[in-house]
């Protein structure tokens, strides 16, 4: 469709988010990751915790619609990752600072019970580059990266 679209000159594209968009009034992944260190009292992470994910200040994500809007070649497809990928074990160690619990790798199987709808994201590991986007666009991510927005943003009150 969007291409359909920019062959009638239609300026559309397409913008892939990381899994974690991050900021104040985040409702997904990390919070989920979060509540569920809340209840087990354990912030886990799977196998040693190497597999990454990619993230984005929602305020950084914003200013790529806009430039996409105003900037982008009809069709392009954009990558909106400001961080290539956080390992999972940083993001359980802050989640297990900010909550004063335990961090701990688990077992693939382990991991099914305890992270729930989770589980498949939680092993995911999903480097994700936005440097074609950053040059076509000039597109320069400047909001706090994803460790430090936790640390900073009220994610554990």
């Amino acid at each position: 469709m969007v291409l359909a679209a920019a062959d009638r000159g239609v300026r559309v594209s397409v913008v892939r988010l990381p899994p974690s968009v991050h900021g104040r009034g985040d409702h997904a992944f990390v919070p989920a990751l979060i509540d569920i260190a809340r209840r087990t009292g354990v912030a886990a992470f799977v196998g040693d915790g190497a597999n990454r994910w990619p993230a984005v200040h929602r305020l950084d994500a914003a200013r790529l619609f806009r430039l996409a809007l105003e900037k982008a070649a009809p069709g392009s497809r954009l990558h909106g990752a400001a961080e290539e990928g956080i390992p999972m074990r940083a993001i359980a160690e802050a989640i297990g600072q900010g909550l004063g619990v335990p961090g701990r790798g688990m077992a693939e199987d382990e991991a099914a019970a305890h992270f729930d709808w989770l589980a498949g994201f939680g092993a995911f590991d999903n480097p994700t580059s936005s440097a074609l986007t950053r040059n076509a666009l000039e597109w320069r991510p400047r909001e706090p990266e994803l460790l430090t927005d936790m640390r900073d943003s009220g994610y554990f009150s």
